[in-house]
């Protein structure tokens, strides 16, 4: 891709990084001047001792980090940045990403920085809660709250129906 200067355009591609330095690699491409982007989401797991919930940080692709730059210029430097394994390659030749693919999973991307997982839900959607205290338990999906990861429902339970507030990752859609 050239731009209209005829000097290569900077295109993504796809960093391989060392185990669990995904950070440490688009920090160090940073301050190449390199734009990274490493997607990361939210996951809900329980502490093994008290059963207790907590939201780990993880990357969407373990190991796995975008960068765009001019690979005829900065290919050699990206290579041997810290943190970094590789340049995903196939033939020899780095593997050019798609600005369509970058912007897609971008789309995704919350307000909070994190991928949206799951899918969306509208208002009036059966629910079932999928985990905790009230697993299995059916309603109707209500509402977002200003807490991005929370929603409203409006819980049925023997005949008695209660509006109650729940982490969005313990719902499901009910067929």
């Amino acid at each position: 891709m050239e731009s209209y200067t005829g000097i290569l355009a900077p295109q993504w591609y796809t960093v391989y990084a060392k185990p669990r330095q995904e950070e440490r690699a688009a920090s160090n491409l940073r301050a190449w001047n390199i734009e990274t982007f490493a997607p990361k989401l939210k996951e809900r797991r329980y502490r093994s001792l008290r059963g207790q919930p907590i939201q780990v940080v993880k990357p969407l692709f373990p190991r796995y980090i975008f960068a765009r730059f001019d690979a005829s210029k900065l290919l050699h430097k990206v290579w041997f940045t810290r943190g970094v394994n590789s340049v995903v390659s196939f033939g020899g030749h780095a593997v050019v990403v798609s600005e369509e693919i970058i912007s897609n999973i971008r789309s995704r991307t919350s307000e909070d920085g994190f991928i949206r997982t799951g899918e969306e839900l509208t208002v009036g959607d059966k629910v079932r809660v999928k985990d905790g205290l009230l697993h299995g338990f059916e309603g109707v999906f209500e509402s977002k709250t200003k807490a991005s990861m929370r929603v409203k429902l409006l819980l049925n339970a023997v005949n008695y129906q209660c509006r109650i507030e729940i982490e969005r990752d313990l719902i499901e859609r009910v067929g």
